[in-house]
């Protein structure tokens, strides 16, 4: 499994479940719940650490005693939100009072940390390449801004027309100082034109090794994609509509880093 479209890997309460069972992934796990009105959803963290991020709407999470109040955001392409730490071995309830739609990025982990709230004002928002690659980066649980176990999650903005995830790259090897091997999921929305009219994207893997991931996949709103291994990108905007895409990564080594390795052929005149 590599390319997931929409409603393809439901699973109880929710729309998108990016288990370790399903996508044979060791560390990164995803997934994302839709909540009516006055609903709530508990689950138990298991052996990973999460993050609830509102994707649409608000919500408040219970967590160890803590009451997280999340005011979220009428939708990804609005702006940053805030969001929820929530730890591993741990019972946790998300409620919503008018509803809305919350992804869960979580990743394997060993250490056990405290449950926190992350301020929406407080993530950095990267813009990141220019001209026709230039896009947007929330780094909200990079690995240098909020401190978890292994998780490293961000959000990516790509104006229509555009390409992100450029140049190709990859992360899956540790090479100290150099790269370090984090397995990648990548969720998708696709901002509406005029008239409500749905659009689309293009995501490539192409592989770093005999028999690696290979998937050239249009996206469209719910779909994701899996980086287990492979060079990756570039994410393609349909022109008239943004894309949004969640990267959700964790891996095995000793220390919590994203450094990558970009593709040589695809360098020159670009960096």
């Amino acid at each position: 499994m590599t390319y997931v479209p929409k409603g393809s890997a439901a699973e109880g309460p929710y729309v998108l479940e990016l288990g370790h069972k399903r996508t044979g992934l060791s560390h990164s796990e995803l997934r994302v719940i839709e909540l009516e009105p006055g609903t709530t959803h508990s689950f138990a963290t298991g052996e990973s650490e999460w993050i609830v991020l509102p994707l649409t709407g608000g919500c408040t999470v219970q967590a160890e005693g803590e009451i997280i109040e999340l005011l979220g955001r009428d939708g990804v392409f609005s702006g940053v939100s805030d969001f929820a730490y929530v730890p591993r071995d741990a019972h946790i309830q998300i409620a919503s009072g008018a509803g809305g739609r919350f992804a869960l990025a979580g990743a394997k982990c060993e250490r056990r940390l405290p449950a926190r709230y992350g301020s929406a004002p407080e993530v950095s928002v990267e813009r990141r390449g220019s001209g026709n690659c230039a896009r947007e980066v929330r780094n909200f649980a990079s690995a240098d801004a909020f401190d978890c176990d292994r998780l490293i999650a961000v959000e990516v903005i790509t104006p229509g027309g555009n390409w992100s995830s450029y140049p190709p790259h990859k992360h899956d090897e540790n090479r100290p100082g150099l790269e370090t091997e984090l397995e990648e999921i990548y969720y998708f929305e696709i901002e509406e034109g005029r008239g409500g009219s749905e659009g689309f994207g293009y995501q490539r893997v192409f592989p770093s090794r005999s028999g690696g991931t290979d998937v050239l996949a249009e996206v469209r709103t719910g779909d994701a994609v899996l980086v287990p291994d492979g060079w990756h990108g570039p994410s393609i905007a349909q022109p008239g509509h943004a894309m949004y895409y969640l990267n959700v990564m964790a891996g095995p080594g000793p220390e919590r880093e994203w450094r990558i390795c970009f593709h040589p052929d695809h360098t020159e005149g670009y960096r």
